[in-house]
This record gives structure tokens, C-alpha cells and sequence, in this order.
């Protein structure tokens, strides 16, 4: 049998001395479970963003927009699309690989693309939110409300885990 599908041993690493102790078949089936649970939250934010923006172009609003605007909304869509494409990719990736013993590298390559997902909805809440207070407001706002609202996101969603990450991250 090949060492990398041996599943009676521990993974080995630093932390096999403590914490889990879980082969590398266990690890990965339990990583991407909380990856799917991960991409659960953002698939449903995903999918009502772009489901709200599917509908817009056939709004009367929607005639009277600018062409910059419609712009920024085709742009949008298509980041929308994409996003959802990255985030429901991992599914598709699991059900074309399942049996085939490559759980570890399917966790590796599912988590590239929700991370991808990530970055493409950040995109895609940000050009919407460009869109939405463009026709809202008067404009001068927009670069003041969505540079705040970019920040918080980043923060969030990659600034905060990061630090945290590096910060509790024992020595490798």
C-alpha cells in the first residue's frame, strides 16, 4: 500500500504529538467538512447577490441607467458568475474525484477555489455596492462609503484571520 493512503498511522507533522491524532485520510475527511460548511455561508450570499442581480436588467430603472452604469453592472455580473462558479466548484470537484483515494489533494484543490471565491465576491459586493450608491446617492459619497465598506471586508475576512494565524500559529 502506499505511505501517503496508510490510514492507521497519525499524520505526522509537529503536532502529532498533541492535539488530533488523525491519519492523513481522517484529517482530510474532516477538513473538508468544515470546508463545506465554510462554503455553505457563502454560497447563500453568493447565490442571493446574483440571483438579485439576474433580475435587475429587466427592471424599467434599468433603461434609464448610464452607459457607465451599465457597465459597472455587466462587470458585476459576470463577477457574480464567477464567484459562484469558484464557490460551487469544490462539489463538483469532490463528486468528479470521489473513489479515487485523493481526498488530501481534492481538500487542497477545494479550498483554492473557495479562496478564489472569497476574492471574486469581495469583487462582486464591491462593484454592486458601486453600482447601488452611484444610483443612489449623488456620487461624490461613493468612493468615501465603498473604500470604508472594502476596508471592512478585508479586515474581516483576511486581515483578522491572518493575524490571528500568525500570531497563534505555534513555531513550525
Amino acid at each position: 500500500m502506499n505511505d501517503r493512503h496508510a490510514s492507521a498511522r497519525p499524520a505526522p507533522g509537529p503536532r502529532s504529538d498533541r492535539g488530533r491524532h488523525e491519519s492523513t485520510e481522517e484529517r482530510a475527511d474532516r477538513q473538508w467538512q468544515e470546508l463545506m460548511q465554510e462554503i455553505r455561508v457563502a454560497q447563500t450570499g453568493v447565490q442571493i447577490l446574483f440571483g438579485f442581480l439576474l433580475t435587475v436588467a429587466f427592471t424599467q430603472q434599468f433603461q434609464g441607467l448610464s452607459h457607465t452604469d451599465r457597465s459597472i453592472y455587466i462587470g458585476t455580473v459576470v463577477l457574480g458568475s464567477l464567484a459562484t462558479g469558484a464557490l460551487i466548484g469544490p462539489v463538483a470537484f469532490h463528486r468528479i474525484v470521489s473513489g479515487r483515494r485523493i481526498k488530501p489533494e481534492a481538500v487542497i484543490w477545494a479550498a483554492r477555489l473557495t479562496f478564489t471565491g472569497l476574492v471574486l465576491l469581495l469583487a462582486t459586493f464591491t462593484s454592486a455596492l458601486v453600482l447601488v450608491l452611484r444610483v443612489a446617492t449623488s456620487g461624490a459619497v461613493v468612493p468615501i462609503l465603498v473604500g470604508g465598506v472594502v476596508a471592512w471586508y478585508l479586515l474581516c475576512w483576511f486581515a483578522l484571520p491572518l493575524w490571528a494565524r500568525e500570531r497563534h500559529t505555534d513555531e513550525k
